[in-house]
């Protein structure tokens, strides 16, 4: 939504606004814009390029409440930014310079923590990892998992609804939210803390703001769910001659261990040779003559609980049956480790390989086989010199399909537009054609407004624009992320 200039007064002039700030937060947080405000000025992937009036790091929620109410009076556009890793471009300012991004690093305490209630209150700038580590500090586990966990943060992780690699046996991050606290446009404070696992008390407000990408609101803390540390696991990278072979695999394994299959995940092979050609200190330990290659995790909370043996008596039967051409099994933990590191690797390797068009599409199970297979023939016929590599999440329909560009060809998105466009209409028809959405777990901020308005139904994006009409009737909360541009 576009800021109306009815609704608003004029902006301070950049010194005032500067003093304004460093009167709530202190001169030593505010970065003005002639000082180094680089860093929180560009995505993670270099695409998005923006200008800020400041870069101001409140320390807690009522700091953040009165930027926030400072902003509303004067007009002045907020940018929510947590650890600034992803993947669509929603935590970068416009080209402007009329922004005030806020950064929520110093919000990184966490509140509580509870083993009897399994669950853990943490402020928006928390690091995933130290969340991690907390948990584990009380003999629990929070289980959201991805590549960027030692730099993103938590508030980040919520207003995208992260997957990670986790889905298949926990759920996306808006199944691990149990409460919210949320400065609002106005700067008011929603305080839905309680972390209760019970409660139908009217509206579920705090789903209005985990997926929003701070377009209604900046998530300033979050009672998160813990649950049980894993005690047993068991670990597997196999080669497989079709993906459709993964599909079929899951269901074997869902059949004879339950719950217990904790992770499954895919690379073609053409990603994973990405990742050793750029990424020097990941190890490749099988030979990369399979089209695809699967991860398989499999974990129990009861000690002793042997794991190995449904494991590999799951891949002798389907190894008998062909679906299976190869398996490495994982003989300790930091053999574990090393397996799981190709997996985390995909977006530094790809990133290093050249331009990358990437995508985030989820299509229901059934069809996932299908989706891979075609949008990889229909981006070569479309774009033949492209290098199409695929990764995801088996079992719950995510795909990320990538069309790695020569960058000497294609240094940047205004030279990749053209190409990258094409690119996008294949994956984002063969997405509609067979029932899914463009987004699963990455959001979609900038680079995906225009797609999202492409493949949705108009009502729907109608209804998101009466959601953030009410809540930031002036349009000064992240505007121009996620809603798709009008006219």
């Amino acid at each position: 939504m576009s800021l109306d200039p009815a609704s608003i007064v004029a902006a301070p002039p950049g010194a005032a606004l500067v003093d304004s700030l460093a009167a709530i937060v202190g001169r030593r947080h505010v970065i003005a814009p002639d000082e180094d405000q680089e860093p929180y000025l560009v995505d993670w992937r270099g695409r998005y390029h923006g200008r800020a009036a400041a870069v101001v790091k409140p320390a807690d929620t009522a700091e953040v409440a009165e930027v926030v109410r400072l902003c509303a009076r004067a007009g002045v556009v907020v940018v929510p930014q947590g650890g600034n890793t992803g993947m669509c471009g929603a935590a970068t300012p416009d080209g402007s310079g009329q922004a005030v991004v806020l950064r929520l690093d110093r919000l990184n305490r966490i509140r509580a923590i509870s083993a009897l209630a399994n669950s853990i209150t943490v402020e928006a700038g928390c690091i995933l990892q130290s969340i991690q580590e907390a948990a584990a500090g009380v003999d629990r586990v929070f289980p959201l998992s991805l590549g960027a966990e030692g730099s993103c943060q938590i508030g980040g992780n919520i207003a995208t609804n992260a997957g990670g690699t986790a889905v298949l046996r926990y759920g996306t991050t808006r199944e691990l939210v149990l409460g919210l606290e949320v400065v609002l446009p106005d700067g008011s404070v929603l305080n839905r803390l309680q972390g209760l696992r019970k409660n139908s008390s009217g509206y579920d407000l705090k789903q209005l703001f985990i997926g929003a990408e701070g377009t209604l609101g900046i998530i300033t803390a979050a009672s998160l769910k813990l649950f049980p540390r894993p005690r047993a696991s068991a670990l597997a990278m196999v080669a497989l001659p079709e993906i459709e072979a993964a599909l079929t695999l899951m269901g074997r394994l869902r059949g004879t261990v339950g719950d217990r299959l904790a992770s499954l995940e895919a690379m073609s092979r053409g990603q994973i040779e990405v990742i050793a050609q750029n990424v020097p200190d990941v190890a490749i330990p099988f030979a990369l003559d399979a089209p695809w290659f699967l991860l398989i995790e499999l974990t129990d909370t009861l000690a002793g609980t042997d794991l190995r043996a449904p494991l590999e008596a799951a891949l002798a039967e389907t190894f008998e049956e062909g679906l299976v051409l190869d398996a490495v099994i994982a003989e300790s933990g930091a053999q574990a480790e090393a397996l799981w590191k190709i997996r985390h690797s995909v977006s530094e390797g790809s990133k290093r390989a050249g331009y990358v068009v990437s995508h985030d599409s989820v299509v229901p199970l059934e069809n996932q086989a299908a989706f891979a297979r075609n949008v990889e023939r229909r981006i070569l016929e479309a774009v033949p010199d492209a290098r199409v590599v695929m990764h995801g999440h088996i079992g719950d329909g995510n795909i990320h399909v990538l069309a790695i560009l020569d960058a000497a060809r294609f240094p940047d998105a205004t030279a990749a537009a053209p190409v990258a466009a094409r690119i996008n209409a294949v994956v984002d028809d063969e997405t509609a054609a067979l029932g899914g959405v463009i987004s699963a777990e990455h959001g979609i901020g900038v680079s995906n407004r225009a797609r999202l308005g492409r493949v949705t139904e108009p009502g729907e994006i109608a209804l998101m624009r009466r959601v953030k009409a009410l809540l930031d009737p002036a349009g000064i909360m992240n505007p121009g992320k996620v809603l798709p541009p009008e006219g």
